[in-house]
């Protein structure tokens, strides 16, 4: 059995980045890096990724190519601001899921 289906499938991960975007639909920090016509589409976007790599379907790859995650991000000024209310809204979402504690922190960790 997969991470992925170990963390609960495709359910877990809607929830992670529902309860994420949320934050951020509202953050001042964050929100200006979205595009109103494409808000939801990063939604989709970081679901497929999240999925892919923890073992769920390679529909990113599929749809996206290789994730080259610096390229995707360089257009936008990361700085450590914007890097500790990303993490705080991602810690947020982690917490709130319903899943093994031992699950939960080996995703966190993946993410900082």
């Amino acid at each position: 059995m997969s991470l992925y289906e170990q963390m609960g499938g495709r359910s877990t991960f809607e929830n992670l980045v529902s309860h994420f975007y949320a934050l951020v639909a509202n953050d001042p920090v964050l929100r200006p890096m979205y595009p109103d016509d494409d808000f939801k589409g990063a939604a989709e976007r970081l679901l497929m990724f999240l999925e892919q790599y923890w073992g769920g379907p390679n529909t990113y790859s599929q749809l996206r190519g290789h994730p080259r995650l610096r390229m995707r991000h360089a257009q936008f000024k990361i700085g450590e601001k914007e890097r500790d209310v990303w993490l705080s809204h991602m810690k947020s979402a982690v917490d709130s899921l319903e899943m093994d504690n031992e699950m939960r922190e080996q995703l966190w960790n993946y993410l900082v």
